[in-house]
């Protein structure tokens, strides 16, 4: 069922009007009437918009009224867009040609044009007409205000299961039972959770622990409760109490009721089943834990939690949760055959085995999918119902009951909060299989707004992070590897296909077979190397915000261009163009129209030498990737980008344009990849005073870095590869350079042949902040200094490959709060510090995490 995230969007253009009305221009009388008058008809619709996201799907004619708001919701929001644009024109128009002092001025301090004004304020009349119209229709569906708390609904669960039913988790219950059996060693019930996402199987394996006879004779007493949302002390301790004696407790007070818990579970050895638990308040769960502690020792108890949140398992145990993985495809088609087939049938239908293994294929190891699929085909002999739910790309399409897979999986997107949901949905925008960064996703996120807005202290990146890293912790998706400023992740195939079925509506790939695409989709990934023009179905749209081209074929220069053509033609509210490998040999003048755009990824565009003298219109952009480009050097235009954030350039010339003062105030994120000619970062470093991270790769003739990096207070991560003629010697020489209060938490150095001394200058003015430190292929470092003693925060050290390194500093027992070292082909560090034989192993015997290679 396709989702209108309606509660969502309204949310964000509420918080756009008032930003508008408080920070962003001085407006005509006429527009702020009218968007005070639309904000406080979004405040009031937004009111119920939860109530009737949950009424839709019983009322008809409720959930198509909410997709015309949506559309209505969505023009609103570009409306209130263009406000900014025609801010960031007029500041451009006022600081222009000398830039110098780009975005000093407040943006308050501007009246937009007359003629500007009287056009919005037409569009918002008409938006505010729209609104008006759905009034009585909207009024008449008696909608009630409720709070945004995400409610999962589902039968519930016993303990029986019959063990012949399940198939392939013979090891997984073994594994268990022995951490069952392990001696407890603190007062607490130790905790062994179970964690995967839905449909995995993970009540089946605690139903079969918890039957099996060795479990029933270690532990005398059982208790097996069915949790899920409602984590109310009061109503789990009626459930134990019942579990245990038979008896309800529902009037008794919460006094009453702990003290009968306690005398009924005191000196009692116990094992307590907690299925399908989502509470994520760690004072609740304290409060049920205190009750069952041990009162004189160690707890002879345990409890077993399942569960789909990796924060759940943290909050309630100590111990890494048990990982529940999907089956071997063997079991799959066992336990496929077993549901398709009566006892015995499958033996008169090779056919159909054949078809059904490539079917069990696409269930991916999760048995709740295998047992859906296989139900489907029950008694079905006929080879075209086989096929047909082969040939079946998105298990969402298929006919679905309340226990099958989609609909159990779907309850973890409805325990999302709505940003969630929305920035979930969005991954369906990826192929199945795909790898994702994490740094573009929430670039994309970023560009269509669909972060939560920061807190204090707090930049839309860290939003974007702690969104990934929420979606992480619920397993909705899974983290590959890991590189320090980024990572990769995959997402399930099912988790993938209910992505597909909540989003239907907002994104969609587009191939050479695509006959047909809702005219209101506003997020397009054009794959297929067949495509050799633009699908017809395109042409009619105007709602798109988001392209993204992936795998047409580089010889297919036309096909590129018609898709830049149509952007500028129909998409006039586009918020992110990728066109990764696009063999374009330049970029139209035209694309300066494209004022919304605020991602803008020409990575690998090797033939593109230029940017267009209308670059410097697309004021909005936030991120522009310039990677891997044939560009001569960096025009001024790029400079005037004021609301930059992300840039990534790579260019032909031996020097970079100096910075000037106001210019790039707000970029956070700055590579220099394969400039190979570069000999020296530009001038005017200094005024990049939001710099969080700088990236320098494959800068083949940088010899060195200047020291005006000294005063980016807020650099937090250096990463410095492939940079071979580069020195990073820097001593202070100032008076104030010796009390720099800098912010360094990263500092990665990697196959710099020439380096012979660390940057003293950067990392002692980051010594209380600097938390890891990776010296990787870098031959000449012979000495590792004394003063790297000063860096009180370093936890996590890593040397690799710098043969000439002899011994630690001195004194390195002094760094406290180092967890990790490891040490990987250096022979004389790795023979002086081993732990069998090392003559300083006792140096860094307390360090938590030693890991020494030869």
């Amino acid at each position: 069922m396709a989702e209108t995230f309606l509660f969502n969007i309204a949310e964000r253009v509420v918080e756009k009007i008032v930003s508008l009305t408080v920070d962003e221009v001085r407006l005509a009388f006429n527009v702020k009437t009218d968007l005070k008058k639309l904000e406080d008809t979004m405040i009031s619709i937004k009111a119920v918009l939860l109530d009737a996201e949950r009424q839709q799907h019983q009322n008809e004619k409720l959930r198509l009224c909410m997709w015309k708001l949506r559309d209505i919701f969505y023009d609103a929001e570009d409306v209130i867009d263009d406000f900014k644009c025609e801010a960031l024109r007029k500041q451009d128009a006022i600081n222009h040609p000398n830039i110098n002092n780009l975005k000093v001025r407040v943006l308050g301090s501007f009246r937009l044009p007359l003629s500007f004004s009287l056009k919005m304020s037409h569009k918002i009349k008409d938006i505010n007409g729209r609104l008006g119209e759905f009034a009585t229709e909207w009024n008449s569906f008696d909608l009630r205000q409720c709070n945004d708390s995400r409610h999962v609904f589902r039968r519930e669960t016993i303990s029986f299961v019959d063990s012949s039913d399940v198939i392939g988790r013979d090891e997984d219950k073994e594994n268990i039972i022995s951490m069952l059996m392990k001696p407890s060693e603190d007062r607490n019930v130790p905790v062994i959770p179970i964690v995967g996402i839905g449909g995995l199987g993970k009540t089946t394996l605690a139903q079969l622990v918890y039957n099996d006879d060795r479990v029933t004779s270690f532990f005398p007493l059982k208790i097996w409760i069915y949790v899920s949302e409602e984590f109310d002390l009061s109503r789990l301790l009626n459930l134990i109490i019942q579990s245990v004696n038979g008896v309800k407790c529902d009037d008794l007070t919460l006094e009453v009721l702990q003290a009968r818990l306690r005398s009924l579970l005191n000196d009692k050895k116990f094992l307590l089943v907690l299925d399908d638990v989502w509470n994520e308040n760690q004072a609740k769960w304290v409060g049920l834990r205190n009750l069952l502690r041990s009162t004189d020792g160690f707890s002879p108890s345990k409890i077993i939690v399942t569960t789909r949140s990796l924060n759940v398992a943290s909050i309630m145990s100590s111990i890494p949760p048990y990982i529940l993985k999907g089956l071997p495809l063997e079991d799959c088609l066992t336990l496929f055959t077993k549901w398709a087939f009566n006892d015995g049938d499958e033996t008169h239908y090779s056919n159909l085995i054949r078809i059904g293994e490539e079917i069990v294929k696409k269930c991916k190891g999760v048995p709740l999918a295998v047992r859906t699929l296989g139900s489907l085909l029950f008694q079905k002999t006929d080879e075209s119902d086989w096929i047909y739910i082969r040939d079946q790309t998105e298990i969402w399409r298929l006919e679905q009951h309340e226990n099958d897979i989609l609909p159990v999986l779907k309850l973890s997107y409805n325990h999302l909060p709505s940003h969630l949901q929305r920035c979930l949905a969005f991954l369906s925008l990826y192929r199945k299989d795909e790898m994702y960064y994490s740094d573009k996703v929430i670039r994309l996120w970023m560009a269509n707004g669909l972060l939560e807005h920061p807190k204090q202290n707090q930049e839309w990146e860290d939003v974007g992070k702690r969104h990934l890293n929420e979606l992480l912790s619920r397993c909705l998706i899974q983290k590959e590897r890991d590189f320090g400023l980024y990572f990769t992740f995959k997402m399930h195939d099912l988790v993938h296909d209910l992505a597909l079925d909540v989003s239907q509506k907002e994104c969609k790939i587009v191939n050479s077979e695509t006959e047909t695409v809702d005219e209101n989709v506003r997020h397009l990934l054009l794959c297929d190397d067949k495509l050799v023009k633009v699908p017809h179905v395109l042409e009619e749209m105007k709602n798109v915000r988001t392209i993204i081209i992936h795998d047409v074929l580089v010889e297919s220069k036309t096909f590129h261009e018609s898709v830049i053509n149509l952007c500028v033609s129909n998409f006039k509210y586009l918020r992110a163009l990728e066109l990764w490998g696009s063999p374009l040999t330049a970029l139209p003048n035209s694309i300066g129209t494209l004022k919304h755009l605020r991602d803008l990824d020409l990575g690998g565009c090797r033939s593109i030498r230029e940017l267009p003298r209308s670059f410097d219109k697309l004021r909005s952009l936030q991120s522009l990737n310039l990677g891997y480009t044939g560009l001569q050097q960096l025009p001024d235009c790029v400079q005037r980008l004021i609301e930059l954030r992300h840039l990534v350039i790579t260019i032909k010339a031996t020097h970079l344009k100096e910075i000037r003062a106001g210019c790039w105030t707000s970029l956070q994120y700055l590579v220099l990849y394969e400039c190979k000619e570069l000999e020296c970062l530009p001038e005017g470093m200094q005024y990049l005073k939001s710099l969080r991270t700088l990236v320098l790769c494959f800068c083949t003739k940088l010899v060195s870095l200047p020291r005006s990096l000294k005063f980016l207070t807020k650099l937090e991560h250096l990463a410095i590869g492939c940079c071979v003629q580069i020195n990073l010697k820097m001593e202070a020489e100032e008076e104030e350079d010796k009390d720099l209060q800098l912010s360094l938490k990263t500092l990665s150095l990697d196959n710099l042949y020439a380096l012979t001394d660390l940057p003293r200058l950067l990392l002692q003015g980051s010594s209380s902040t600097l938390q890891q430190l990776r010296v990787m292929r870098c031959p000449k470092l012979s000495i590792l200094p004394a003063w790297l003693l000063n860096l009180t925060s370093l936890h996590k050290l890593e040397i690799e490959d710098c043969g000439n390194l002899s011994a630690l500093p001195e004194g390195i027992d002094r760094l406290t709060n180092l967890r990790e070292l490891t040490i990987d082909g250096c022979p004389e560090l790795s023979k002086r510090y081993r732990e069998n034989g090392g003559e300083d192993w006792h140096k860094i015997a307390h360090i938590q995490k030693v890991d020494i290679k030869d």
